[in-house]
């Protein structure tokens, strides 16, 4: 049976870059939270940042940033259901994340939240003024979703 427990950065941080299938774990946070069994063994965790996207960033709204499990059951919806009532908690009155092209968004729909729009692929963050490394998720389109 899994219970949510309160996570540190540095175990978040160190779960991503374990089970994560497409990302390294982002640079800062808000808070985490993690899903654990009856022994205290971690089977996954939510990451939870200001918004990637600069317009995003009102100051009332955070960003699910990684979600990354063991494959345990109902761990994904588990994490992302905590993450908004935590978000709400702390007067936050907006959640988002993105899912890319072929992930479902099962664990996003069962913890009740919902589809808001359809991004395009984007070329990457590289700019003349700003170089960065290729991440291997540009060229992808993704999902905007909302809790509610």
């Amino acid at each position: 049976m899994l219970h949510l427990v309160p996570v540190r950065s540095r175990d978040a941080r160190a779960m991503v870059a374990m089970w994560h299938r497409h990302h390294q774990p982002p640079v800062g946070q808000i808070f985490a939270v993690g899903v654990a069994d009856d022994d205290g063994v971690l089977h996954g965790v939510a990451i939870v940042g200001r918004p990637v996207a600069r317009m995003y960033d009102t100051g009332q709204t955070l960003e699910v940033t990684r979600v990354a499990v063991d494959g345990s059951k109902n761990a994904c919806s588990m994490l992302y259901a905590a993450a908004w009532r935590a978000a709400s908690a702390l007067g936050y009155t907006r959640l988002i994340t993105y899912t890319q092209v072929g992930e479902s968004g099962s664990s996003l729909r069962a913890a009740g939240w919902r589809v808001i729009a359809q991004r395009s692929a984007h070329p990457g963050w590289d700019r003349p003024s700003r170089p960065r490394t290729a991440l291997g998720t540009e060229h992808m389109p993704r999902t905007l979703w909302e809790a509610s």
